[in-house]
């Protein structure tokens, strides 16, 4: 993928962050999608003007608000006040926290509670959390009265920087992770970044994982700057952080109106997902493996595949990996607690992704840092003794 593709805006330019207490002004990336466009909002504060900045969507001064119970009880009060200064009414649903929350279980709940607070077709539903809920309650507008719409309020960072962004929602399925799903585009995304100064250490870091990926996949400039300034973005910069969602969603949006519905381009994204898919299943979905924690292993195990498969150089797996261990994340199979399956397992967990044609695994390898591409052919052999490294690394460590 060559840079010159992606939108414009180079990180490295005047943007370095002033000092730690600066407030970034709130900054707008537009998603340009026809009748499904939208903006993505990005800045401090953002929930204390939801409702100005919700308002001129709504047919009636009303949200369905769907969100978790840690994040109601730091923040479901500051939406509400921020929805209150606007004359907006909000009626909430609050669900238990976890990926265990994408199922069929809670989504039929969520949409029955839709139907019994009687949301109507022009109505909005507002998913207030991480990636669970985002996904749980798009996927419930996409399919009540078919389909609602609704904003996405993403209160991790790789919410913001993700999962908000592209119309993607699903549930997972025991067969694998958000094989149940669809389509459906938000109206609006508010990225508030103050609210990530609550997250927990391990969550921040599990959503760098994505955004790593942004650079490995397609900016190597930007990876670079993350290289010098992640730390920055740990230790509680705004606008670092600010910086790096907002670069995080160019990329990605450029990606999706090039490619909304995943015919080609938008597999790129997939970045270190088959293999941390496939480590998400073997763990159950549990606080085992975090979903970025995979991402950003996924990202390592896909560039050392690479570079076994003579596409790119030895330096670009090591820089990946020196890059995690520097921010304190996981990197290999050896940094996930408990036993895992052995290699057959964890193949058979991966050919269940949705990448998977005719029976064949397709994976996103790389040529260098910033130069990603969907690979249709990769010897199954070569993936094998891949995993078979790994696994002995991990049991010897």
């Amino acid at each position: 993928m060559n840079r010159d593709t992606l939108p414009p805006g180079d990180p490295l330019s005047d943007r370095l962050p002033p000092s730690a207490a600066a407030d970034p002004a709130v900054e707008t990336v537009h998603v340009p999608l026809g009748g499904r466009a939208y903006d993505v909002r990005i800045g401090h504060g953002l929930l204390a003007r939801a409702g100005e900045e919700i308002a001129p969507l709504l047919v009636r001064p009303k949200l369905f608000v769907v969100t978790e119970e840690n994040v109601a009880a730091l923040h479901l009060a500051a939406l509400d006040a921020g929805l209150a200064a606007a004359g907006i009414a909000a009626e909430v649903l609050t669900l238990p926290p976890g990926e265990a929350t994408k199922s069929w279980r809670h989504l039929e709940r969520t949409v029955e509670w839709l139907l019994e607070k009687k949301a109507e077709r022009g109505d909005m539903v507002a998913a207030f959390g991480g990636g669970v809920i985002g996904d749980l309650a798009g996927f419930a507008a996409a399919i009540l009265r078919r389909g609602v719409r609704f904003v996405q309020i993403p209160t991790t960072l790789l919410a913001q920087v993700d999962s908000s962004v592209g119309g993607k929602t699903g549930i997972n399925s025991p067969q694998g992770k958000n094989l149940v799903g669809a389509f459906h585009q938000p109206s609006l995304v508010l990225a508030d970044i103050g609210v990530l100064e609550t997250l927990p250490s391990r969550d921040l870091l599990a959503g760098y994982g994505e955004v790593v990926k942004y650079g490995l996949l397609g900016d190597a400039a930007f990876f670079g700057w993350l290289e010098e300034y992640g730390p920055a973005l740990a230790a509680g910069q705004r606008a670092v952080r600010s910086l790096a969602v907002r670069r995080s969603v160019e990329i990605k949006a450029g990606i999706v109106v090039r490619d909304e519905y995943e015919a080609g381009e938008r597999a790129l994204l997939n970045l270190g997902h088959t293999f941390g898919h496939a480590l998400e299943a073997a763990t159950g979905y549990s606080d085992r493996l975090l979903h970025g924690e995979g991402v950003a292993i996924g990202c390592a195990l896909a560039f050392e595949l690479s570079a076994r498969l003579g596409l790119c150089a030895q330096e670009a797996p090591s820089r990946v990996r020196q890059h995690l261990e520097r921010m304190g994340m996981k990197r290999s199979l050896a940094d996930i607690p408990g036993d895992l399956p052995d290699v057959e397992g964890l193949i058979a967990l991966m050919m269940q992704d949705k990448k998977v044609r005719g029976g064949k695994l397709r994976f996103v390898l790389a040529r260098d840092i910033g130069a990603a591409f969907v690979a249709e052919d990769v010897p199954l052999e070569a993936v094998r003794a891949l995993l078979v490294d790994e696994l002995a690394l991990a049991k010897g460590h």
